[in-house]
């Protein structure tokens, strides 16, 4: 189980390069979690697809790149390099996703980055 768990989630991680919020919150169950750190936890599918959608905006590419990817029953954790292109602005962000898993799909997601690498590239 653990090992379908980190295909789901590299599936997950590649479909951001497609920045469809539709797509991105159908990995979600429906009352799934998603907690990316410097903000307020968002939960439910239709909620997490409208902020998905006022995050990613302003980016004209994404391309995620996994360091580590680790499964254990049903959490995974994936370390990543994230590169996107934001307002013609490159941000290469460190990051490292906690997914609990439910039934097949992401029940919650906790995305830690600094926040300050972010806002720097943007400047």
């Amino acid at each position: 189980m653990a090992h379908d768990h980190a295909e789901i989630i590299t599936a997950f991680i590649a479909a951001w390069s497609r920045r469809d919020p539709v797509e991105l919150a159908a990995f979600f169950c429906e009352d799934g979690v998603y907690h990316n750190m410097p903000t307020g936890p968002v939960q439910g599918r239709a909620a997490i697809g409208q902020f998905i959608a006022a995050f990613i905006r302003d980016w004209s590419s994404t391309d995620w790149e996994i360091l580590t990817l680790m499964a254990d029953g049903d959490k995974v954790i994936a370390e990543r390099i994230d590169r996107t292109i934001i307002g013609g602005k490159p941000v290469d962000l460190p990051c490292c996703g906690v997914f609990e898993m439910s039934e097949g799909q992401i029940k919650v997601w906790r995305d830690y980055f600094d926040l300050s690498t972010y806002l720097k590239a943007l400047k």
